[in-house]
């Protein structure tokens, strides 16, 4: 530009005046032309990720979530790509980057990501708090969290919320030693406990209920936290306000229609409710300190493999 500018200036001290206009003439043209270029480039994307949290394989998730997107292009004309990752470690690295124009995260998550790359929340799941669950196989003898003294207990990832920061917090409280091992996803927690290779793991109660029965008929739950504000659907400081009132607006209308309707149950949803960047103080009272975790993870496991 500064090139462009001397130039400029040259040709307007010059004594040829015709050489002087179309040289301005021409120079204003590039001017015009990288400002529409510009403008038209920002005010005309069509396109936007969508990140949901992997609690579940992609292809589980893809499944649930991809025909929720599919409403929102026939309601909003935008597109939506959906996005996951392999662990929730990886999740969290992307959303550091703001690598998802939309994000479906853990209220943990919410509160570090909004300080950190500048999510806003907009809307939550209606009638909803989040419970933490910690889970067993039916056929073991655990009835208790104290059954668990010196056990290994697998959980999603260090800064899962409600499957593996309130669990350790309430067995730390009680006096109970035990090591985690972290297993990359709530899915994988529920196949390694049900496969014996763990005595026990952390949750929620709706991923719980998505997970296939062949899993979850020989697990039961033996303990459930207090309720907590549910997961985000947040948006990064980079998507027009214009677009993320249209997506809040079609979330929303979701519960109002039957097709709608279908398309929550699918995620286990009743409804999408407004949401603000408040909602999520309760989450914030806790005053977790997990920073260090996130950027610092330990390798996650891959997912379990039936022993037969």
């Amino acid at each position: 530009m500064e090139k462009l500018n001397d130039l400029f200036s040259k040709a307007v001290h010059s004594n040829n005046f015709i050489s002087n206009f179309f040289i301005t003439l021409f120079f204003l043209n590039i001017m015009f032309f990288t400002a529409f270029v510009y403008a038209d480039t920002h005010a005309t994307k069509k396109s936007f990720s969508f990140g949901i949290v992997p609690q579940q394989s992609a292809m589980v998730l893809a499944k649930k979530w991809i025909p929720i997107f599919k409403y929102l292009e026939k309601e909003t004309g935008y597109k939506f790509v959906f996005k996951t990752d392999q662990t929730i470690p990886l999740f969290e690295s992307q959303l550091s980057k703001q690598d998802y124009d939309f994000a479906y995260m853990n209220p943990y998550h919410y509160t570090v990501f909004h300080e950190i790359s500048g999510y806003s929340a907009f809307a939550k799941q209606g009638n909803k708090k989040i419970k933490g669950i910690v889970i067993v196989r039916k056929d073991s003898n655990i009835t208790s969290l104290e059954d668990l003294e010196g056990q290994t207990i697998a959980f999603p990832a260090p800064a899962a919320f409600a499957a593996t920061v309130i669990p350790q917090a309430i067995l730390k409280q009680k006096g109970i030693n035990f090591k985690s091992q972290y297993v990359s996803s709530h899915e994988s927690v529920y196949k390694n406990v049900s496969y014996k290779n763990f005595p026990a793991g952390g949750g929620i109660e709706r991923t719980f209920n998505n997970t296939a029965e062949d899993i979850t008929d020989s697990l039961t739950v033996v303990y459930t936290t207090k309720g907590y504000t549910p997961h985000a659907f947040a948006t990064s400081p980079n998507v027009p306000e214009e677009v993320r009132i249209k997506v809040q607006q079609a979330l929303i209308s979701l519960s109002a229609s039957e097709e709608g309707k279908q398309l929550l149950k699918g995620i286990n949803f009743k409804s999408i409710v407004n949401a603000e960047n408040t909602d999520w103080n309760d989450v914030r009272s806790l005053d977790i300190k997990l920073l260090d975790a996130i950027k610092k993870v330990s390798a996650s496991h891959p997912d379990a493999i039936n022993p037969g």
